[in-house]
This record gives structure tokens, C-alpha cells and sequence, in this order.
């Protein structure tokens, strides 16, 4: 098995392999092409993002400045609309609901460590997906860690560090965020 395919498995993986290298480096070439756009250069925008993600709606727009990993495991699924400042370390899949709406500073994070210091300094690490409902709204400087779902049509408060599952229809925030109010 590829470490590639590690990776994509949700195993224990080497970032550093040829493959995984040559992969981000393409996603940062193409981070850096769409971040120096002009602002009427939607079309363009679009043909770019459609070109380096796995999945995405007719339309979307994601203000500058945008940084991921490799592109091709972030899914929209319909519009989607991300501020300014965003980071999606797409090592596994991240996906993304319909008519959902992002803060601006928001970090997406798949990534993550061994615990075991010994396996850590190997430079080994693995992924776990994120899953974002449909109509869902992440307020601010939202972080959210690898393996979170977040439901349909709930609310993420600016400043939460998203750590677990977040059912549908509810107002969350926090750090560690939490549940706070239903909204049906």
C-alpha cells in the first residue's frame, strides 16, 4: 500500500514521501495562483478550486487568503461561502454542506500525531475526516480537529475549538465547544 493510500485509509503514514510532497506542492503552487487573483477574476477562481478539489458545487466562493494541502480530498456539496484566512489540512476528506457559511481564520485540521513519542519523531501521522452539514454557519476563528461532524443547519460561535460531534440544529461554542442551546 502506497503511503498515499495510508493516508487516504486513515493509517499511520509518512508525509514526507515522494508522492505526499509532490502533492502539496502542486496545492501550494495552486493556493498561491488563486490568492493572487483579482477579486473579478471569478471565473477563474472557480475553473481553479474545480480543477484541485475532489467535489465541488456551481458555484462557491472562498475569499483570499485560501491555504490547503493537497486539494483533491476537500468536497463541497452545493454553494459554499468561506472568509478570509482559511486552512484546510485536507489529509483526509473534508466535506463540506450545502449553503453553509465560514468565518474568516477558520482552520480545518485532519491531521494529526502519534501520542507515542517514539512513533511521533518518526515523522509518522494519520488523518481522521471532517464532515460539515447542510446550512450550517462557523462563526470566526472556528478551529475544528480531525474526525468532527457538525449537523445540519447548526451554529458554530467565533472563537470554538471544535474537539467532537456537533448534532443538527443547535447553537454551539466554546473551547472546548459545546452544545448551548437547540435551535428547533
Amino acid at each position: 500500500m502506497t503511503e498515499k493510500e495510508k493516508m487516504i485509509n486513515g493509517e499511520l503514514y509518512f508525509p514526507e514521501d515522494t508522492e505526499l510532497v509532490k502533492d502539496r506542492m502542486n496545492a501550494k503552487k495552486l493556493c498561491a495562483i488563486y490568492n493572487s487573483l483579482l477579486p473579478e477574476q471569478k471565473q477563474e477562481k472557480y475553473n481553479l478550486l474545480k480543477s484541485m478539489f475532489g467535489k465541488i458545487g456551481d458555484t462557491c466562493t472562498i475569499e483570499p487568503n485560501f491555504f490547503c494541502d493537497y486539494g483533491y480530498n476537500i468536497e463541497f456539496n452545493g454553494f459554499v461561502y468561506i472568509n478570509h484566512n482559511s486552512v484546510f489540512l485536507d489529509c483526509a476528506k473534508i466535506t463540506i454542506g450545502n449553503n453553509t457559511f465560514i468565518g474568516p481564520n477558520c482552520g480545518f485540521y485532519t491531521a494529526t500525531h502519534p501520542l507515542n513519542a517514539k512513533e511521533r519523531i518518526k515523522g509518522l501521522e494519520s488523518a481522521k475526516p471532517i464532515t460539515i452539514g447542510e446550512e450550517v454557519w462557523i462563526g470566526g476563528g472556528v478551529n475544528i480537529l480531525p474526525g468532527v461532524t457538525i449537523g445540519d443547519r447548526t451554529v458554530i460561535g467565533a472563537g470554538s475549538v471544535v474537539t467532537k460531534d456537533i448534532p443538527n440544529d443547535v447553537l454551539a461554542f466554546g473551547n472546548p465547544c459545546k452544545v448551548i442551546k437547540k435551535l428547533r
